[in-house]
C-alpha cells in the first residue's frame, strides 16, 4: 500500500482479494502495510488491485520468501546501527563501508571487556560484540551473566561510542536487552526458534540473525521472513558455519551461501569466521575471502587474555592479531569497492 494509504482504502483492498478467494494476512513494514497472500487468484485480479486506491504496486513472487526476496525489494537494503546513540550516524550494513563487528564472545567483567573494546576500537572496528546470555551444548558451561552482563555492555557503548550487538535467548529477555543495545543477535540455535523470531521482529531493534548450523539457505531466508513480517525491515544475516563430516575445523564455512543469499534476497550478509573455523589461524584467510566474495562485514571474537576466556577462548584473536587482520583487509576491501574505517589512535574516556 501507499504510505499514505487510509484505513478505508486497505479495507476496499481487502474485501476485493476476500471476494476473489484470496486470503490476505496484514503486515506492517517501516510504517507501510503490506498485504500478502498464497493465492495468485485470477489473471486480472493483480491488474484490478494494483488499479485501486492507495495501492503502491503488486508483485508476484515465485518460492516461499516474499519480503526479503530481490523480487520485493530490487535494491540492496542499509541497515543502520545505533544512529539514536549519536554515534556519527550509526553503523550501515550493505552500505559502501565494509563493517566490521569485533568482541569476546562472552561477558565476564568490566576489566576484560575494557580491554577487548580498547583493541578492537583502536584497530578500526565499528561495533562492540559480547555476550551476555549464552545458549550452551552442555548445562555445566558458563551460561552469561546475563543482566550484570548486559550492564557491563552498555558501560562500554556509552565509554567507546561503539553500537553493540548482543544475544537475545528468550523471549521474556528481548525487552531487557533492547534497552541496552543497539542489535539483537539470534544465534545459530535458535534460527528457528520461532516465539522468539516473532518477539524479536516486533521489538523495533535490529537484528543479527544467524544462520543455524543444520539450516538450508532457504530456512535461514524463511527466519529472516518471520522477522521482517513482525515489522522489523533492519535484518542482516550472519553466515557462520554449518556442521560437516569433517573434525579440522569446528564448523565448514559456507562462503558459497553468502553469495547466494545475496543473490536472492535484498538483506545485508556478513560473515563469522570465528564460530565457523574454531581456529584463530585461520580467521584471517576467512575473513579475506569473505570480503572477496561479496559479504557486506565481518563478526570476529576478539580477547586480549584468550588462556583465560570463560567461553570459546580458544578461537578469540587476541589484540595484536585482530590488527594486524585489519591492516591486511584494506586492501582486499577496497579492491572490490568498499571502505574500512581506519584505526582510531585518540584515547578512550574510562567508565
Amino acid at each position: 500500500m501507499r504510505s499514505r494509504a487510509t484505513r478505508e482504502q486497505l479495507d476496499f483492498v481487502i474485501r476485493l482479494l476476500q471476494g476473489h478467494g484470496v486470503d490476505p494476512k496484514s503486515s506492517t513494514l517501516a510504517d507501510i502495510t503490506v498485504l500478502i497472500t498464497e493465492e495468485v487468484g485470477t489473471p486480472d485480479l493483480a491488474a484490478v488491485v494494483e488499479n485501486s486506491p492507495g495501492v503502491e504496486r503488486v508483485v508476484v513472487i515465485p518460492g516461499a520468501q516474499r519480503l526479503t526476496s530481490r523480487h520485493f525489494r530490487a535494491d540492496a537494503t542499509e541497515v543502520v546501527v545505533g544512529s539514536e546513540a549519536g554515534s556519527e550516524g550509526g553503523t550501515v550494513f550493505g552500505g559502501t563501508e565494509f563493517v566490521v563487528i569485533a568482541g569476546p564472545c562472552a561477558v565476564e567483567s568490566t576489566t576484560q571487556m575494557s580491554a577487548a573494546a580498547d583493541a578492537v576500537v583502536v584497530a578500526g572496528a565499528v561495533m562492540l560484540r559480547g555476550g551476555a546470555f549464552k545458549p550452551r551444548t552442555s548445562p555445566y558451561s558458563f551460561q552469561g551473566l546475563g543482566l550484570a552482563g548486559l550492564a557491563l555492555l552498555a558501560e562500554q557503548r556509552k565509554r567507546t561510542g561503539l553500537p553493540v550487538v548482543t544475544e537475545v535467548v528468550t523471549p521474556s529477555d528481548v525487552e531487557s536487552v533492547a534497552e541496552e543495545s543497539d542489535m539483537l543477535q539470534i544465534g545459530t540455535r535458535n534460527m528457528q526458534n520461532f516465539d522468539l523470531l516473532r518477539a524479536v521482529g516486533a521489538s523495533g531493534r535490529p537484528v543479527l540473525l544467524k544462520r543455524g548450523m543444520s539450516a538450508t539457505i532457504e530456512e535461514w531466508l524463511l527466519a529472516a521472513e518471520y522477522l521482517m513480517h513482525m515489522g522489523t525491515r533492519d535484518v542482516v544475516l550472519c553466515e557462520r558455519g554449518i556442521r560437516s563430516f569433517d573434525p579440522s575445523t569446528r564448523f565448514t564455512l559456507d562462503l558459497s551461501a553468502v553469495a547466494e543469499a545475496k543473490r536472492l534476497t535484498h538483506l545485508p550478509v556478513i560473515v563469522d569466521p570465528s564460530h565457523s573455523t574454531g581456529r584463530p589461524h585461520l580467521v584471517t584467510p576467512m575473513s579475506l575471502a569473505a570480503a572477496a566474495c561479496g559479504a557486506d562485514g565481518l563478526i570476529i571474537d576478539v580477547h586480549t587474555d584468550a588462556g583465560h576466556a570463560m567461553c570459546d577462548g580458544a578461537q578469540a584473536l587476541d589484540a595484536e592479531q585482530f590488527s594486524t587482520l585489519m591492516g591486511r583487509l584494506r586492501p582486499v576491501v577496497e579492491a572490490v569497492g568498499r571502505t574500512l574505517s581506519p584505526p582510531r589512535s585518540h584515547s578512550l574516556a574510562q567508565v
